[in-house]
Formats: C-alpha cells, structure tokens, sequence
C-alpha cells in the first residue's frame, strides 16, 4: 500500500464517520430519530439558546447537519457539504462555550471537534475513494474550499451576532422586569 493509498484510506473512514455522526445529528433535529425532538422541539429548544426564530434555526442546522453531513460521507461537493456540516457544529461550539471546555460538562469539545474535521476535510477533499473523484472532481476544485469556507465563517457570524443580540435584548428585558417588580 502506497503512501497516497493510506492518506485516501483515512480520509474515507474519517469522511464516512464524521459525516454520518453529523448527518444523524441533523436528523435528530428533523425527524426526531435517534432520541432527538425533531423539529418542533428543536426549534424550542433554539430559541432557549437565543436562536430566533428557533423552528426556522432548527431547520437550517438540520438540513445543514443532514446534507452536508450526507454528502461529506459520500465525498460528493466536499467542499460545499464539508463546509455546511463545519458551520452547523460551530453553532453548537458557541451555544456550548459558556460551559467551558469538557463534554462531560456540556462544554464545546464535542462540538468543536465535528467543527475542526469537518473544516480540515473542507481543505483536504475527500480523496480518491469519493464520488468527487469518480465525477472527475467537477465539485471539488481547490478554489471551492476558500470559498465555502469563507461562505460558512460570514453565515455562522450572521447567525452568531443575531443570537447575542437576541441574548443581549431578553437580559434587558430581565433587568427591566426586576426593576420593574422591585
């Protein structure tokens, strides 16, 4: 086995695993499979976190998380699929910051080594055991990943600064109200 065999190899188990345990996340989300709430009580539980709309978030980060999550596994427009699922679970990094670190803690360690793999096999590709490879890479082009990673960092900000403002307005109202009572 060559050296290039082994690097294709490990991106297959990592693409393939990585990418279904995102894509199962995402269908926690819209279907409620696998223990999850599906999309109604996801979307209550993003808006606790501060995503509002939380049902149209839910739904986002379950197609983001389902697709692209699907997608990556199979190697097919890695950097787009990569890039989405990348995204999707760095939302879930910062909803879980403020918990420090640990998962054993519900802290981001989970979440934020989905995020990493996710956004290396962004820049990687998916190497030659892939439907990128077998299309003739048409969807896989160096450029693609610069630019769906760049594409995912200004939509995960977008939604970021939303959900602080958001966070922002209801600990005002908080303030308000107690003062308010007092």
């Amino acid at each position: 086995m060559t050296d290039m065999d082994r690097i294709d190899l490990a991106l297959l188990i990592v693409r393939t695993g990585v990418g279904l345990t995102i894509a199962a996340h995402g269908t926690q989300k819209l279907f409620g499979w696998f223990g999850g709430k599906g999309l109604t009580g996801s979307g209550q539980i993003f808006s606790s976190m501060g995503f509002e709309p939380g049902k149209n978030n839910a739904l986002a980060a379950g197609v983001g998380e389902t697709a692209g999550g699907l997608l990556m596994a199979l190697g097919f427009a890695t950097p787009m699929a990569a890039a989405a699922a990348a995204s999707t679970m760095a939302g879930a990094t910062a909803s879980s910051s403020r918990k420090g670190f640990w998962a054993i803690n519900g802290g981001y360690e989970y979440p934020a080594v989905l995020t990493l793999t996710a956004s290396a096999i962004t820049i990687s590709g998916p190497g030659r055991y892939s439907l990128d490879a077998v299309s003739g890479n048409v969807f896989n082009q160096a450029w693609m990943s610069g630019a769906a990673l760049s594409g995912a960092a200004l939509a995960i900000a977008i939604v970021l600064l939303r959900r602080s403002s958001e966070l922002k307005r209801r600990e005002a109202q908080t303030a308000s109200q107690s003062a308010s009572a007092s």
